[in-house]
């Protein structure tokens, strides 16, 4: 049975968005944005404030597991938070070896550990001894740092330091998020390695999902930037799927009306979650990224914009028929 994993994405996909989505459906599970370890042994309330979910059996509202990923480079201490993790009962831990991010990168964590497959079969073999048996222990990787020649030494680094499984971003450090992913060389980790593989990068589509499978031979793979994109990919790929719909026209006025009180209930937890200030950022940030694919999201988000107040963003989503959609009250005075 092939399965469809929720990405982490720093900045973006937190405990909100993953509500949103996996409210819409079609994921076995999800991966928390990493929690950076550095030095300390983190108290329990750090890893429930950014991962909520662990509050609730390690599930998101809608059922979905989920897996919390840690990001550090001392094996000692990556492993004495795993085993205080894992005492909070989440899906999974996973490692994070693929975050391009300098600022991440400079303190020695994410994807620049993958100069090192000593260093990591030592973090992962140290990790591995923390995590109860029984409790899925995962690790994401790119193809390396700025090219492909350490690619299946990593991958054999990991697997040999005893992850049950791998996801694979296809691209290397340098190359950041630029098209096009390199599935194949997933094919070729899958060669190497007994654990099960997920191919992760570029899948906009079914289209792409198909193609994914293909040149990979993954049956898992993991949606990141496309499922905030299209928040019922997922959902469609699994209908095409079981034979219930073809590859033809996704009726999108459909899908935005659908939308609209997923909309509203994202609105409403990031202003209860963070600073007002911030709270508009958030909603530009999802609002760009759907706008490829919905007409509404982009007239949404050029209505919003250039605003920079929650009472101002309130009067929009009203007018565009988000929070009417929500059944949310009365609309705020438009005085």
């Amino acid at each position: 049975m092939s399965r469809l994993l929720l990405a982490p994405m720093e900045g973006l996909l937190d405990d909100v968005l993953r509500d949103v989505l996996t409210r819409v459906g079609g994921y076995d599970l999800a991966v928390s944005e990493f929690i950076r370890v550095s030095g300390t042994l983190l108290p329990q309330r750090s890893f429930v404030r950014v991962c909520p979910e662990l509050a609730r059996s390690g599930r998101t509202r809608a059922g979905t597991p989920l897996v919390v990923q840690l990001l550090g480079s001392d094996p000692n201490c990556l492993a004495d938070n795993a085993g205080q993790l894992s005492r909070l009962a989440p899906a999974g831990i996973d490692l994070n070896f693929g975050c391009p991010a300098a600022k991440v990168n400079r303190h020695g964590g994410g994807a620049t550990l993958l100069a090192d497959p000593e260093q990591l079969f030592r973090i992962a073999s140290s990790v591995r001894r923390a995590v109860p048996a029984g409790m899925p222990f995962s690790a994401k990787m790119r193809l390396g740092v700025r090219d492909t020649s350490r690619t299946l030494e990593c991958a054999r680094a990991l697997a040999d330091g005893g992850v049950d499984s791998l996801v694979v971003h296809a691209r290397t450090r340098a190359e950041g998020y630029r098209p096009p992913a390199h599935w194949e060389w997933v094919a070729r980790i899958c060669e190497v390695v007994a654990q099960p593989v997920a191919a992760n990068g570029d899948v906009w589509t079914i289209a792409d999902y198909r193609r994914c499978r293909a040149v990979s031979g993954c049956r898992d793979v993991m949606l990141g930037r496309g499922a905030v994109a299209d928040p019922f990919l997922a959902r469609n790929i699994r209908r095409v799927m079981a034979g219930e719909d073809d590859d033809g026209e996704v009726d999108r006025s459909a899908d935005w009306q659908e939308l609209l009180p997923l909309l509203a209930s994202y609105w409403q937890q990031v202003c209860a979650k963070v600073a007002p200030q911030h709270a508009p950022g958030r909603l530009k940030l999802w609002l760009a990224a759907l706008r490829p694919n919905f007409a509404g999201a982009a007239a949404l988000f050029l209505a919003i914009r250039p605003l920079r107040t929650v009472d101002e963003v309130n009067q929009r989503l009203w007018q565009h028929g988000v929070l009417a959609a929500a059944g949310d009250g009365r609309p705020p005075d438009a005085g």
